[in-house]
């Protein structure tokens, strides 16, 4: 009978230290006013689930998406000027 152990050493190739590269680190640099964007897009529709939206609450949900769709092309941007570059 094989052990798991015996067959997982065939399969990953490289020993993982369990800490991100600096290249993982640099992407999540670049990518962090998505993610902060996406997290108050969260919270904004958060607020509302239990409860039916005001007005406030649908301003605060439209102005968050804007600020998350802001972010993705800037990110976009970016990217695309790097490869021209």
């Amino acid at each position: 009978m094989n052990t798991i152990a015996a067959l997982q050493a065939g399969v990953t190739a490289a020993s993982f230290d369990g800490e991100p590269s600096d290249a993982e680190l640099d992407a999540i640099d670049r990518e962090l006013p998505v993610i902060l964007a996406d997290v108050d897009l969260l919270d904004a529709e958060i607020m509302t689930i239990d409860r039916t939206p005001t007005e406030l609450d649908e301003r605060r949900i439209r102005r968050a998406r804007r600020r998350v769709l802001a972010a993705r092309r800037d990110l976009a941007n970016t990217a695309a000027a790097g490869e021209v570059a």
